[in-house]
């Protein structure tokens, strides 16, 4: 039978023993009465009230029999169990009608009601909404003879100035109190009785729903949490990886006798009212099992008389299917903690950074201290026990932890931990710890969202509600409330470098200092597997992410930069591809094209020292722009798009609408949108590509053409709701392919791995790395940029740079207002980044060699002119090379801007950009418009 009563009695009733005073009188369970010294003990009773009562009540009523004389006893109220014979006994919930035997305490059916006893009233309660009355009035009628009689010193005879008045009053008020708190006892025992059977079938248990719990992303190391989310900061743990001084701490300082009763401490609940009554420190008395059930399940959340009769019944129909590990391993997963942290896991983690199976005693106890109060009362209330906001007052918290674990046995008795003696260190808040959104508002946040993403394409989660499973749950909560454990592909190294070269609020950064319009963008891969090393786009996952993909308000998809002379390492592979080898000769010389309006130029240098006779080698060395426009008409752009999309270019946008379309170049037949809406000048980089795609692009070549798709997800584990041990549910799943022919690479590599020395951004220790810069016009026919961008590689990592606008495209200046060009700012991004990316591990400090180029295609496939006849060089007029007047020997790296003219300071079309060989424009504009090419 459980605490509440033996449904099966004839009168359904729950009875509570009373027990006999030494005077032999007084009801000592819950009514109260006086007895005559010396006769049978009285019995009080409880009884309807009906219509011979003058007033009907739903809740019932109960009346006190009067007695002659004699002293009332304090009643003690042993709950629950069974009847007991004898005097004292209430019984609940019916009661005989007006006119029983006197002297018998009875409840009435259904719930509360007003009391008179002989005229005595008890308190008022709320029970479910079934509100009782009670006034605190008490009488003894007079006797025969006795001293309540005419003649004795009953009530009637007292004068105002009786000198006992005001101590027997106080006293009535006493009995009168507790005859409230025993009665509130009472009355819930009652409504318990009539809604156990139907909340006993109604409740919801634990493995009947999940608690949600948050995800946490690691990076490749598995160790370094990079963010953490969900809607609340919970790691479900099983009983055997909560150490047992962990147990016995919270049970200690919440509730010692919960190995002893049946989910309900009644001598508890009992000890917390009188407590509660007599001015004491206020008392809960719920149990482990009640506070478990009331943090388990919502209708549980109220502060009412009805919410405490339900949690009891949910407590005790809890202790009756669970075993007592059972029980406290559902509480220390649901109970919250504080910072956010909800379960002992996360609360190991936020106050510790270590898992709860590490947890020492000390530490344990720390935790244990905190359920009573985690967090500061409103309105200026108890300020809570987290030792970083009350130190003084959880250290005290905590001391009593200790005290009652070692009063209990728990600490300093055989078999059992020393007690500790010295607090433990517990983490600042935000201290490297991790909340519900720790990581979203960092550069980690964007990560986040391409994990969402990768979840959703492997089918580990699903769109449509109706398709939900066990196994695969919603995509819009799956992170918020799955409780996976995921490990990335970024690796925390280079990813710092990444961040603090090119984060504006990084002291040092390339960006520190540059004027407040500047953005930057940095992508680094793995060429052998496609994992991204590093992202950076933007200082937090819930604003403009400039690395990537975006959509704006409208459901448009946004992101893209116009790559510029960069995107010609695909113009130059496709021209390869046909056949069409790198010393073939193309035209040269700026020209308008048949049937069009604008004129294709080479950064304003309409005369180019080739003229028409101009390689595919030199062009892309000085990134001409007439020679890549002549070899796309030739190919057809159809052909370069068809290239880029097999490097790893997944998006390109249109530009002559607003907003520019996007374009699904992995769906959509290059054919079918070349030469419109994507024309020749695609050749040169006119149509914005993201980032990560570019720098997916660039690691497809480091790969000798072989490509793997960029991601981010290496793993996603979900723990096993019975064992708790985690199991591999997805995760990265390579699938490399050999796209780009190895000779087409080959001889691109060739090419670009001399342009780092052209625009002086060697790697140290003459490590072997092929680049490209490129740069687009701030707005059409301005002589400003509005992107640049460097993108190069080695054989172990292939990186994108982009430099452009945090939000309105402004012309990009230096700090000292120089123009930035690709070889500049974005070029001494690139060249920091990969010199400490390479420091990072051996997997890149080892330097590597690219294949020897292949040679491929017919030199004699352009439209160039022949080259001109050589003729042998002349001595110089000037024999003194130190006269002044002489002009400069010697070349200072190659042609800048696309002009072939020297490069450095002394270039005519960029004289404010200091470096040898500022390297090439490769700039145009629409069909429509007249191109503005500039300088790289």
């Amino acid at each position: 039978m459980n605490s509440y009563g033996d449904p099966s009695s004839p009168r359904g009733r729950a009875q509570i023993p009373g027990q006999h005073g030494d005077s032999g009188g007084g009801a000592r369970g819950g009514g109260w009465s006086a007895a005559q010294e010396g006769t049978a003990p009285g019995r009080a009773s409880v009884t309807p009230r009906g219509a011979a009562g003058g007033r009907a009540s739903a809740a019932g009523s109960a009346s006190v029999g009067s007695a002659s004389a004699g002293r009332a006893g304090a009643g003690r109220a042993s709950v629950p169990v069974s009847p007991a014979p004898g005097a004292g006994r209430a019984s609940v919930p019916v009661s005989p009608a007006a006119g029983g035997s006197a002297g018998r305490a009875t409840v009435g059916a259904a719930a509360v009601g007003a009391a008179s006893a002989g005229r005595a009233s008890v308190g008022s309660a709320a029970v479910g909404g079934v509100a009782g009355r009670a006034s605190a009035r008490a009488s003894v009628s007079p006797g025969p003879g006795g001293p309540g009689g005419p003649t004795g010193p009953g009530r009637g005879g007292r004068g105002a100035g009786d000198p006992d008045r005001s101590a027997r009053a106080k006293k009535r008020k006493r009995v009168n109190m507790l005859i409230a708190a025993f009665a509130v006892l009472i009355m819930l025992a009652g409504l318990g009785v009539v809604g156990f059977t139907y909340y006993s079938t109604t409740v919801v248990l634990p493995e009947d729903t999940t608690p949600p719990q948050a995800t946490t992303l690691y990076a490749f190391d598995n160790k370094t949490v990079i963010a953490k989310v969900g809607t609340q900061n919970r790691t479900l743990v099983t009983i055997d990886q909560i150490p047992q001084h962990v147990q016995d701490a919270v049970v200690a300082i919440e509730d010692r006798n919960f190995y002893k009763h049946s989910g309900v401490d009644y001598k508890g609940i009992a000890r917390a009212a009188w407590n509660n009554l007599t001015g004491g420190q206020k008392q809960g008395a719920s149990t482990i099992t009640q506070q478990y059930a009331r943090n388990a399940y919502d209708n549980l959340k109220d502060d009412t008389y009805a919410r405490k009769v339900k949690e009891a019944i949910f407590a005790s129909k809890l202790n009756d299917e669970y075993t007592k590990p059972q029980i406290m391993q559902h509480y220390l997963n649901i109970i919250y903690l504080g910072r956010g942290a909800h379960g002992i896991e996360a609360a190991a983690q936020t106050y510790f950074g270590k898992p709860a199976k590490d947890l020492n005693v000390a530490e344990g106890a720390v935790l244990a201290a905190l359920i009573k109060q985690p967090e500061a009362g409103l309105n200026g209330g108890h300020k809570g026990y987290d030792p970083a906001v009350n130190p003084t007052e959880a250290k005290s918290r905590w001391d009593d932890v200790i005290r009652a674990m070692i009063e209990e046995g728990m600490l300093n008795a055989p078999g059992k931990p020393a007690a500790p003696t010295e607090y433990p260190k517990v983490k600042k808040p935000n201290q490297g710890g991790a909340g519900i959104d720790y990581g979203v508002d960092t550069p980690y946040g964007n990560v986040i969202n391409y994990v969402k993403q990768e979840m959703r394409d492997q089918g580990l989660c699903v769109d449509d509600a109706t398709k939900v499973s066990e196994e695969k749950k919603l995509c819009s909560q799956a992170l918020m409330s799955g409780g996976y454990r995921i490990r990335t592909t970024i690796d925390t190294k280079i990813q710092k470098a990444a961040v603090e070269t090119a984060q504006r609020k990084t002291k040092g950064s390339e960006l520190a200092g540059q004027p407040k319009n500047l953005m930057a963008a940095v992508v680094a891969i793995n060429p052998d597997n496609g994992r991204v090393l590093a992202y950076y786009g933007g200082d937090n996952g819930t604003g403009t992410d400039y690395a990537g993909k975006n959509t704006d308000a409208n459901g448009n998809v946004t992101g893209g930069h116009s790559p510029g002379s960069s995107f010609k390492i695909y113009t130059l592979a496709a021209a390869l591809r046909a056949q069409k080898a790198l010393e073939s000769r193309w035209k040269g010389r700026a020209f308008t094209p048949e049937g069009t309006e604008f004129k294709v130029s080479n950064a304003g240098n309409d005369n180019p020292k080739c003229g028409d006779s101009c390689t595919l080698k030199e062009s892309t060395l000085q990134s001409l722009n007439v020679p890549f426009y002549h070899v796309t008409q030739e190919i057809g752009p159809d052909k370069v798009i068809k290239m880029a999309a097999d490097a790893g270019v997944t998006t390109m946008w249109r530009t002559d609408t607003n907003p520019a379309k996007a374009y699904d170049l992995t769906k959509t037949d290059p054919k079918k949108i070349a030469p419109s809406p994507f024309f020749h000048v695609v050749g040169y980089g006119q149509y914005p590509v993201t980032v990560l795609d570019h720098a997916n692009g660039v690691a497809t070549f480091a790969n000798e053409g072989v490509y793997n798709k960029a991601h981010f997800l290496y793993s996603v584990e979900e723990r096993d709701v019975n064992t708790g041990k985690w199991k591999k549910v997805g995760g990265e799943k390579l699938t490399p392919k050999q796209r780009i022919e190895k000779d087409v690479v080959a001889d691109v590599t060739s090419v670009l791995e001399q342009y780092p020395a052209r625009v002086n951004h060697r790697l140290e220790n003459d490590r072997k790395a092929a680049s490209k810069t490129g740069t687009w016009e701030q707005k059409p026919d301005s002589p400003e940029n509005g992107d640049a961008w460097m993108i190069g590689y080695t054989p172990q990592i292939a990186t994108a740079v982009w430099v452009g606008n945090l939000q309105n495209r402004l012309p990009l200046k230096l700090k000292d207002g120089r123009r930035v060009s690709g070889s500049n700012l974005p070029g001494d991004i690139w060249e920091r980044f990969m010199e400490e990316a390479h420091k990072t591990s051996d997997d890149y400090r080892e330097k590597k060699d690219f294949p020897p180029a292949a040679n491929i295609g017919d030199p004699n496939s352009g439209n160039g002119e022949a080259p001109p006849p050589v003729t042998p060089p002349t001595p110089p007029d000037c024999p003194n090379p130190l006269n002044p007047f002489c002009p400069p020997t010697g070349n200072n790296g190659g042609g800048n801007n696309g002009g072939g003219n020297p490069g450095g300071p002394t270039s005519p079309t960029d004289p404010t950009d200091p470096r040898p060989g500022g390297g090439g424009g490769g700039d145009g504009l629409l069909p429509s418009l007249t191109p503005r090419p500039d300088d790289d």
